[in-house]
């Protein structure tokens, strides 16, 4: 079933600890991240849908594997269209879901793009009209045996929009190999999407900073990742951190998408296996003040053409437009209200004024 977070809900909390880790000014990047002005952009919505599946199965081979996909490409699209009455505009598969776990030689177990891989995504991304992430290991060069854990981003016309290969390759305890072998990928693009801005990340990346910040100064408005974990703390405190939002999908426990705030949009649990969720990528997280009234002087002005999650245990909501014909940022400034990165830029550069350290 959809755990889907009603207006002053919460969903889950951070981990107070990983918190105070990801904001230490001793971690690899103490640098905030830039304040990001979607608020006065027009509505952007977007619907997303991942899913949760294991993979610690004998490989049925290359042509079964997609077929499975296929019906789960599918079995997304459908989810879409029965909640919100129009298709996905992206679909993320979890880590490797073409090729599986590996378990042997690394140009065994890898696959290359061109072929019945390209061919199958390429289709299904042309019949449901979406961007399609699908994580496999890639077989680049046989004969280098250069070999990649990636995710390839299908567009909705069948083309090849990127790839992104995982840079922080998993490393098994007492063992030197990263992952079998593979060759780490180099940095953390952004793609170009019609809808917005997208990185991607993959499983181990969630415990280093640098990708995640890297896609934070290059823009980045929806981070996917793809993995094997089914962590919410860190990933939560990626995308509070970022200004981004998270879409996981997982091979077991919960599939999960992220707010900005760092908050749990929607959830899935076994044995539901695909979670589509609607999010507008032009919003504003606003702190608590007195002419906000937790969002309820904006529901009595805008009614319906205002749409917040308001958390009281966190002093802060996610706020954005149903309006084509107003931002979030008009709204806002119409109650004498500051989202809450213009409001910490005020006061960084006080605090750079009055000689604080750090600023």
């Amino acid at each position: 079933m959809v755990q889907s977070f009603p207006m002053r809900t919460p969903g889950a909390a951070l981990a107070l600890l990983t918190t105070v880790l990801m904001y230490s000014p001793s971690a690899a990047s103490a640098e905030p991240p830039p304040v990001r002005n979607t608020w006065d952009r027009p509505p952007r919505k977007v619907i997303v849908a991942t899913a949760m599946q294991a993979f610690w199965v004998k490989y049925p081979g290359l042509e079964r594997r997609l077929e499975e996909l296929a019906a789960l490409v599918d079995e997304m699209a459908s989810e879409s269209l029965r909640r919100y009455q129009r298709g996905a505009d992206i679909m993320v598969l979890p880590e490797v879901a073409v090729t599986g776990e590996l378990t042997g030689d690394i140009v065994a177990g890898s696959v290359p793009l061109e072929g019945p891989v390209k061919d199958t995504f390429a289709r299904k991304a042309r019949q449901h009209r979406c961007y399609i992430v699908v994580p496999l290991y890639l077989l680049e060069d046989k004969a280098k045996r250069l070999c990649s854990n990636a995710a390839v981003l299908v567009g909705r016309h069948g083309e090849i929009a990127g790839i992104y290969r995982k840079v922080h390759l998993a490393v098994q305890t007492g063992s030197d190999s990263l992952e079998g072998g593979m060759t780490p990928g180099k940095q953390a693009p952004v793609f170009e999407c019609d809808f917005g801005k997208l990185g991607i990340q993959i499983c181990f990346d969630i415990e280093f900073d640098d990708g995640w910040d890297q896609l934070s100064r290059r823009g980045a408005e929806l981070v996917v990742w793809p993995t094997q974990s089914p962590q919410t703390v860190h990933p939560a405190a990626r995308a509070a951190r970022g200004g981004y939002w998270i879409v996981s999908s997982t091979w077991r426990h919960n599939a999960s998408v992220f707010e900005p705030t760092g908050k749990i949009a929607s959830q899935i649990r076994p044995p539901a296996r695909v979670l589509v969720q609607d999010l507008d990528l032009s919003y504003a997280i606003l702190p608590w003040s007195p002419m906000l009234k937790n969002g309820a002087a904006l529901a009595r002005k805008y009614g319906a053409k205002a749409g917040f999650r308001y958390y009281e245990d966190e002093d802060c909501g996610l706020f954005w437009s149903n309006d084509p014909g107003i931002t979030i940022g008009g709204m806002i400034r119409s109650i004498g209200v500051r989202p809450a990165a213009a409001e910490l830029e005020r006061i960084r550069d006080l605090y750079r004024k009055a000689g604080v350290p750090g600023y």
